[in-house]
């Protein structure tokens, strides 16, 4: 058992506001801390969860410039997006921010300027990476290459997104601009640093000595390799025109590095919270005059931000002085898909929004794949196979079997009336079962104490397990003719385990969890952990739903399953540069279709545009005139006494002032180049295309 807090104050990463959710962000950090949240909240105790979105990172301004808007515009897309989305998840934070309000900007200038004044930090004029056709210094994000650990060419200039590892622009070889695809030069520039050299041996004694046998091993090995490769002074301002402006007089066009705000971010959060509700948000973030008052601070987060929520963002709060510490930083590793990477470059991930669209009314089966295939030491892989294995199969037959035939026959046998059990205390077969049951619930506590989540859902799963196999060994069915009161007995048992399958799923399947109190028609969410210690949480004579019980879960089709596989595929396929192909049609559609053998007689370029040229072809039937936009893949004179493949029955429509009547059709290539068809024997014109 862990130590219990006076107050808990969690903390989920910060989203980037310039895309959606995919499964990656859900496994990595939100999942785990919204079931850790709802754990503390079912134990009772005092419990503030963070979080909101990251809109001052590079990527967002370079998405902006790549769409032809503005921070702004893509900020507000997206947080709006994001947030609706976690809501329609069911991730239950107490407040969802924004880094682009006033009270975080102001906040994060806050503590810049304590630092500043304390003189902590080195201003510096360095030479930093500069794009001369877009005339700007570039961000970390905006600089790609290959990485000098791992050797992966797409690696940014904060990180490297293959292996993990943090890194400075100038670390990349062989960097190029994302803006302008040119390699950047180097000119002189001037920024504020952090000296984290000057506080690796706090941090040692801190992180390497307080926190050894404590966090998980691969936040701590991460954090361990760092420090001993030594920290160098790292840079907490930046060149940009959007973001948080450096509070300073002579810092014009300069803004606060997006790894100095972005953290802040859960304090202005908070801030806002606390002025929502009437409450101290100094409780949350401070340390106390007694240290048994103290918040306890838990940052759940990716692996890809390790480094600055345990070594940066500890740095800063203590150099500042006067804020709590993290107390554990459960990170998880990354979660892969169908055998690749998860990518939102290559659309190749699951997004949130469009799987509560295709699967509505299935939250908990996601949440429930998603945390028994969770990466919390290494890497691990989410199939569309898996997820619809584990709902047939364990959802299905385990679960809701379990709650489905005890519903039912307790409906059949006693009119849904929780029955007298008949000398409970000597009953074996009882007694064996909640032992179990004890020894499972023990287990899920200890190990979500511990930040084990798989671990812990899958006793979760034993109860239901054990529940199955106590009614298979009573078989209530049989003995009600000759033994009713053993059937009541039977029935009584496997109510109260249905009861404490509700109350261990609203920690992990929080729609199952109300579906179960709905079945047991129990109201006003009256049981808590503390109560699945006792065997009578129904008491005999309680009306629980009577009649054909609804499911808990149904099968997913192959169906369903092959139409994500196939998106997926058409995915691999345009990131391949292969055209994905178009919605089936019906033979007839195709024979609407009349496709000829047509001999180009002239071509000429259209006047006055640059792509078209216009065309006369015999068709075997007329000589007509064709527009089409191929100029730049052909020189006219090329084209002329070619035959090509003719739609000539396209309505006619006037492009440039002149009549089209038919198109001529190409093929197009992987590089989107357009190549000539034409039949490899010489035919007469107006030979139909079959």
């Amino acid at each position: 058992m862990s130590e219990t807090y006076k107050r808990y104050t969690i903390t989920a990463a910060l989203p980037y506001a310039n895309g959606p959710l995919h499964i990656g962000h859900i496994a990595g950090a939100y999942l785990p801390s919204d079931t850790y949240v709802r754990y503390l909240r079912l134990r009772q105790r005092e419990v503030l969860y963070v979080c909101g979105s990251d809109e001052h990172g590079a990527a967002i301004t370079l998405r902006a410039k790549k769409e032809g808007t503005t921070p702004k515009a893509i900020v507000d897309k997206y947080h709006t997006l994001i947030k609706s989305t976690f809501e329609r998840f069911g991730i239950s934070f107490d407040i969802y921010h924004r880094t682009s309000e006033p009270i975080h900007h102001q906040t994060s200038q806050d503590i810049f300027k304590v630092l500043y004044e304390k003189g902590e930090f080195e201003e510096k004029e360095t030479e930093q990476y500069y794009d001369q056709t877009y005339k700007q210094f570039l961000a970390d994000r905006y600089i790609t290459g290959t990485c000098p650990k791992c050797g992966y060419e797409g690696a940014y200039g904060d990180q490297c997104e293959n292996c993990g590892t943090s890194l400075s622009p100038t670390d990349l070889i062989n960097p190029i601009s994302t803006l302008s695809g040119e390699p950047p030069v180097l000119r002189r520039t001037r920024h504020w640093y952090l000296p984290l050299d000057k506080y690796q041996p706090w941090l040692e004694k801190w992180l390497l000595e307080g926190k050894k046998g404590k966090w998980k091993n691969n936040v701590y090995g991460q954090c361990s390799a760092w420090l001993k490769a030594g920290l160098q002074p790292r840079s907490m301002t930046r060149d940009l025109d959007w973001g948080v402006d450096v509070p300073l007089p002579d810092a014009k066009g300069k803004k606060l590095y997006v790894w100095l705000d972005a953290p802040i971010g859960y304090i202005s959060a908070t801030k806002q919270w606390a002025l929502d509700h009437g409450k101290d948000w100094e409780l949350y973030w401070k340390t106390q005059p007694n240290p048994a008052d103290n918040s306890r601070l838990i940052h759940f987060i990716g692996k890809d931000n390790i480094v600055f929520h345990c070594i940066i963002f500890p740095t800063i709060l203590h150099a500042h002085g006067g804020f709590l510490l993290p107390d554990d930083v459960p990170a998880n590793e990354f979660l892969n898909l169908e055998g690749d990477k998860i990518s939102t470059s290559r659309n190749w991930a699951v997004w949130l929004h469009e799987y509560l669209d295709d699967f509505p009314n299935r939250r908990d089966e996601l949440r429930y794949t998603l945390t028994a295939i969770a990466p919390e030491t290494k890497d691990s892989e989410f199939t569309w196979k898996d997820f619809q294995a584990r709902n047939n199969n364990e959802l299905v037959k385990i679960l809701g079997n379990f709650v489905n035939r005890v519903v039912v026959l307790t409906s059949k046998y006693t009119e849904g009336v929780v029955p007298q059990p008949a000398k409970l205390a000597t009953n074996h077969a009882a007694i064996n079962a909640f032992a179990q049951i004890r020894t499972h619930i023990h287990q899920i506590e200890e190990s979500l104490e511990n930040f084990r989540f798989r671990e812990a859902q899958a006793e979760f799963m034993n109860i239901a397990r054990v529940g199955n196999g106590y009614l298979t060994e009573q078989e209530p069915w049989k003995s009600w003719k000759t033994e009713p009161e053993a059937t009541k007995t039977t029935l009584y048992v496997g109510l109260q385990i249905i009861a404490m399958l509700g109350v261990v799923a609203k920690i992990f399947l929080p729609d199952t969890a109300n579906k179960i109190f709905g079945l047991l028609q129990l109201d006003g969410d009256p049981l808590k952990w503390d109560d699945l210690g006792r065997e009578d949480l129904l008491q005999p004579g309680h009306q629980i739903f009577k009649g054909k019980a609804p499911l808990l879960f149904t099968n997913i089709e192959d169906a369903e399953i092959e139409q994500q596989l196939a998106k997926l595929e058409a995915t691999k396929q345009q990131n391949a540069g292969v055209e994905p192909p178009k919605p089936e049609i019906t033979f007839e559609d195709f024979g609407k279709m009349d496709i000829r053998i047509g001999t180009i007689l002239e071509a000429a370029r259209v006047p006055k545009t640059e792509k078209l040229l216009q065309f006369k072809v015999d068709t075997g039937l007329d000589q007509r005139t064709i527009i089409s936009g191929v100029a730049e893949y052909f020189e006219p004179e090329e084209l002329v006494g070619k035959q090509v493949p003719v739609l000539i029955n396209l309505k006619p429509r006037k492009i440039r002032g002149v009549l089209s009547q038919g198109m001529i059709l190409f093929a197009e290539d992987q590089d989107g180049r357009l190549k000539l068809i034409s039949p490899t024997v010489q035919t007469g014109a107006g030979a139909a295309v079959n």
